[in-house]
Parts: C-alpha cells; sequence; structure tokens
C-alpha cells in the first residue's frame, strides 16, 4: 500500500482559493532525496511529510526545490487532514515537531477553524539590498527590515502593493540568502488591517498565494504599529486569502480555514 496522499486548499473555505498544499502521510522515515522527488512531482508550494511518534507528529515542509525551515498553510493543511482522515481526535491538540522547534494546532468555532501556533519572527530595521527595491518595481519604501528568514518592505498602502509587478529573476538574485521578502501595506477595507504579498523566486515560488510563516513576522510588524494584538491580514494574490493573527509575547496564533480538494496514495 502507498503512502496516503492529499491536496489541500488553505486559508480558505472554498475550493480553488487559498493557497494549495500536498500532504503525505508517511508509515516510516524516507529519504531526503525521495521527500525533494515527491515535492518536485506536486509541483505545489509547499508539499508536508507526517509521520507519527511518540510525542507528536514529526513535520517537514518542502518547495519544489528546497526544504524549508517553517510553512504555515501546508501546517494548516496537515492538521485538517489529521483530523479529516481520522489520524486524530477533533478535540485533540496536534502537536508537530519541526526544523523551527515544537509546533500546535487546535480546532476553533466548533471546529470549522484552525488555529496554529507558531514563533514570533519579528523583523528588525535592515536596509534593503541592492537591487531589491528595483527587482519589485517601487521608487521607495517607508520600512525594510530583516528577521531570520525574510526581508520585509512596507509600501504606502494597499493599492501600492496590489500594484507590484516583479521581476523574479532580479528579485532571486537580490534576496541572496534570505528565503524571499514580504510586502505589506495597511488596508483598506475595514474588514481588514493589512494586506501583504509574499514572493521567494530563490526557493522556486515566484509568488506564494496565503504564506502562514509571513504572518509570524507580519503579526508583531502590525500589531506595533495598530496598537493591537488581534490582527487580519489580507494576502493579495489572484488566490488569495485571510489569515487571523493573535500576537503573544514570543508567539503568534495564526488562524484560518481549510478545505480538502483531492485524496489518493503514492505509489
Amino acid at each position: 500500500m502507498g503512502a496516503p496522499l492529499f491536496h489541500v486548499d488553505a486559508f480558505t473555505d472554498r475550493l480553488f482559493a487559498g493557497n494549495p498544499a500536498a500532504v503525505c502521510v508517511l508509515s516510516h522515515e524516507r529519504e531526503d532525496g525521495w521527500l525533494q522527488d515527491v515535492a518536485r512531482e506536486m509541483n505545489l508550494s509547499e508539499t508536508a511529510f507526517l509521520r507519527p511518534g511518540d510525542t507528536g507528529w514529526q513535520l517537514r515542509w518542502f518547495t519544489p526545490k528546497v526544504e524549508v525551515d517553517l510553512c504555515g498553510h501546508a501546517t494548516l493543511a496537515s492538521a485538517h487532514v489529521l483530523w479529516e482522515a481520522g489520524y486524530a481526535q477533533p478535540v485533540t491538540t496536534l502537536h508537530f515537531r519541526t526544523a523551527s522547534g515544537p509546533l500546535a494546532a487546535s480546532q476553533r468555532e466548533g471546529g470549522d477553524a484552525i488555529e496554529l501556533d507558531f514563533p514570533a519572527e519579528p523583523a528588525s530595521p535592515a536596509p534593503a539590498p541592492p537591487g531589491l527595491l528595483t527587482a519589485l518595481g517601487v521608487a521607495a519604501a517607508r520600512f525594510t527590515g530583516r528577521n531570520r528568514l525574510d526581508y520585509i518592505v512596507e509600501l504606502e498602502g494597499e493599492g501600492a502593493v496590489r500594484a507590484l509587478t516583479p521581476d523574479f529573476q532580479r528579485l532571486a538574485d537580490a534576496c541572496g540568502a534570505a528565503r524571499g521578502v514580504i510586502v505589506t501595506g495597511s488596508s483598506e477595507h475595514r474588514e481588514h488591517d493589512f494586506v501583504s504579498r509574499y514572493f521567494a523566486p530563490g526557493a522556486g515560488i515566484d509568488e506564494d498565494p496565503v504564506t502562514g510563516s509571513a504572518h509570524c513576522c507580519l503579526g508583531p510588524f502590525w500589531a506595533q504599529r495598530l496598537g493591537k494584538k488581534k490582527l487580519s491580514g489580507y494576502q493579495a494574490s489572484a488566490r488569495g486569502g485571510t489569515v487571523a493573527v493573535r500576537v503573544a509575547d514570543r508567539r503568534v496564533f495564526l488562524g484560518g480555514r481549510a478545505i480538502t480538494v483531492a485524496r489518493g496514495e503514492l505509489c
């Protein structure tokens, strides 16, 4: 029997929106090369691999090109699969062992929503590296900074964020060793506090539809500016998706929904 495989749209409550992820449930450890081959075959922004253990689930994430240290939407998709497919009881808090330390997922709003317990990844002010703003196609930024994963660039507002048309090859060169770049601005709509887009061409993802891990940075960033701990972020990609954010000390809680598109197994 092959490994169960699920295709899930995360940070959305409708099909063909949000951010798609593949979730593969393993019965035993597999070689890194095999995991990368599967992720390349799935050709989604992330493929998550779950393996049960004594103290929770081992969770790893791969883009079609590389393994990454932190991924929000594929963790949301993984939690959704474990509950929906009966690997875990709905009332159970799921615990994951990952490259970014222990993570957890709980059900909210009668089981319809999922909240992830992630590490905060605040950014410190830092100059944009040479060529970054040019590659994004902007002349100036209100703020530029860096955390351990990404650069962050704040523009003057939602319109400027939505209008971006980056040069992805130049952007990959400008990001260097960073995973990618978060671009954000204040929202023009009452239901959201901020908007964002996320680009990681060096990791094989020109534009990610909805990036949970970016909100580990965006949460502290906008909480400080707006003076509030509970926020709503909209990622303004072509697919689009909403991330509820709750900031608490060194943790960020990310809320959203997920829906299964397909189920099968790897041969």
